[in-house]
């Protein structure tokens, strides 16, 4: 019979009959209950068909089990490669912007620059040796600003010679407290970190920013070589060398056109001020840089390359220090798709507008109420474009009013002059004068506060805890004061009215004219992001 099965399975296939239904399962009795070798052949087919699954299924779980764990040691490592700080190591009271009608709030995230020279890598990108080890500076200061629709962007950059009032401050990894003082923004960096910047550009702007990210020379270099390279316009031949009047220059040399930057080259073009004529000219050609960047980042469909993922994750996490509440590969992937969101044609790159500094000619300050009103724009989350369409998320809606806890005469208010700004000193007897107009309205309770030296912007009515909404809404009221400008806060025990900058005379509130969308001051030197034509001048002496 064994014969008689191998001869059916080999010398005579096609006399063979068709199987009925109990010999399929390739097991015991064939047709009629008949055992050959067929059926104990099936048998051997059928065991060792289950084995070769069994196999299959064990080295799947194997490939899935191994594939997950290493994808598992490779995120770990990403986090590993994350340095983190604390968010604000500086004095700042400033607050978070309330939600729009549909719950979301915008995001605010500052980008330094570091000059450090504390690494043979940043030593050699740098130069200057004779610097290292001494506390890095903040050449480069940009403020991200993400609105809460997420639709529209801008980058807002501070010159790093900007005189301003920087905070006390304390540094978390020496415990070494630095007083405050007065000197350009891009010394904040080396009095306290990261966090002293952040404080500092709270108190100059009363923007709250959520998040911090520095970047040094090297940083700069990983980065671009992982996008793959930017690419920059000049309009003359340029070489940024040392001149007999001006030592120093970044060493950038290209032919006029445009051209793919990226590497060394890249850091170059980001470094250059002499060449293009000014400090406030770098800030240009830097945010030509990211525009593009960004242009370049959107075009890859990074998001979807793994391959080109892995490697600018690899480069970021190994290039930037971070806020602490963002310290992880999920958090920064997760504001990569944020931005990733938004059009170029909604980003839009500006410069604080200043003037020249009274007391140094090398030194800038805040240009008043231009400055102002950008601060405005950011705080009241305006776009600085005007391809945005009005959005019921973003509109704003009138504050719903509270009845206040007791009569006029029976709430308590203390007043604060706050008009004191980082170019301007305080209006002396605000406090009483406000305080004054209140008890003559109605108020009786109400009390000026001999606290000195405070500054705020613009002018809030501050209360502790929610039983107070309605007196704290009332007093705006009988002052002109917007209910947008009555917050809640810890920071006071009661009722507290602060006289800001923006009420330095008088005794009803100035009306304020409402921000538009683009609306945004002359000489902010506005890029929008989707603009391919910029290119940069090149100042005369170093053209070649």
């Amino acid at each position: 019979m064994a014969h008689s099965g191998v001869h059916e399975e080999g010398a005579r296939p096609v006399s063979r009959p068709a199987p009925g239904p109990r010999e399929t399962g390739g097991g015991g009795a064939g047709s009629g209950g008949r055992r050959d070798g067929g059926g104990r052949h099936g048998q051997r087919r059928g065991t060792r068909k289950h084995r070769v699954l069994r196999w299959s299924a064990t080295t799947l779980a194997v490939l899935i089990l191994g594939t997950a764990g290493a994808g598992y040691l490779y995120y770990q490592h990403l986090n590993g490669n994350i340095r983190k700080g604390e968010r604000s190591s500086g004095d700042s009271k400033a607050h978070k912007s309330e939600a729009n009608a549909a719950g979301q709030t915008p995001l605010n995230i500052l980008l330094i620059g570091s000059d450090s020279r504390n690494s043979d890598e940043n030593v050699k990108l740098g130069g200057s040796r004779d610097n290292r080890g001494n506390p890095p500076l903040g050449d480069v200061q940009m403020l991200i600003h993400l609105s809460a629709d997420r639709k529209s962007a801008a980058m807002v950059s501070i010159p790093r010679d900007t005189r301003v009032d920087i905070p006390k401050c304390t540094d978390p990894d020496t415990g070494k407290t630095y007083p405050a003082t007065t000197d350009i923004i891009n010394t904040s960096l080396a009095r306290g970190g990261a966090g002293c910047t952040l404080a500092t550009w709270q108190n100059l702007t009363g923007v709250y920013i959520d998040h911090w990210m520095t970047i040094d020379f090297s940083g700069v270099v990983r980065m671009a070589d992982a996008i793959g390279g930017v690419s920059v316009c000049v309009k003359q031949n340029v070489w940024d060398r040392p001149t007999a009047a001006v030592p120093g220059g970044s060493g950038l040399k290209l032919t006029a056109g445009t051209h793919k930057v990226k590497g060394k080259q890249a850091l170059q073009w980001l470094r250059t001020r002499h060449a293009w004529g000014s400090d406030l000219m770098r800030a240009r050609a830097q945010h030509m840089y990211l525009n593009s960047m960004i242009r370049t980042l959107k075009g890859q469909n990074v998001f979807t390359d793994t391959p080109r993922l892995m490697g600018l994750a690899e480069a970021a996490t190994k290039s930037l220090q971070v806020s602490e509440e963002i310290g992880s590969v999920k958090d920064l992937y997760d504001l990569g798709t944020q931005l990733k969101s938004v059009p170029t044609d909604r980003i839009t790159s500006v410069t604080m507008p200043n003037v020249q500094d009274p007391g140094n000619k090398e030194h800038v300050i805040p240009d008043g109420a231009n400055a102002d009103k950008l601060w405005e724009m950011l705080r009241d989350d305006v776009a600085l474009d005007k391809n945005g369409k009005a959005s019921a998320a973003g509109k704003k809606t009138a504050r719903p009013t509270k009845a206040p806890s007791a009569p006029d005469d029976e709430i308590g208010v203390l007043v604060r002059n706050a008009t004191a700004t980082s170019t301007l000193g305080p209006v002396g007897g605000r406090a009483g004068t406000i305080a004054e107009e209140l008890v003559r309205k109605g108020f009786s309770r109400a009390s000026k506060d001999a606290t000195a030296g405070l500054s705020e912007d613009r002018t809030v009515v501050r209360y502790p805890s929610a039983d107070l909404e309605g007196d704290a809404q009332r007093i705006a009221k009988s002052l002109g004061i917007p209910m947008s400008s009555v917050k809640k806060s810890t920071d006071v025990s009661g009722v507290t009215v602060v006289v800001g900058a923006d009420w330095r005379t008088g005794t009803a509130y100035p009306k304020q004219s409402e921000a538009k969308a683009g609306d945004v001051p002359g000489n902010a030197d506005a890029i929008n992001g989707s603009d391919t034509g910029q290119c940069m001048e090149v100042y005369s002496v170093y053209r070649w």
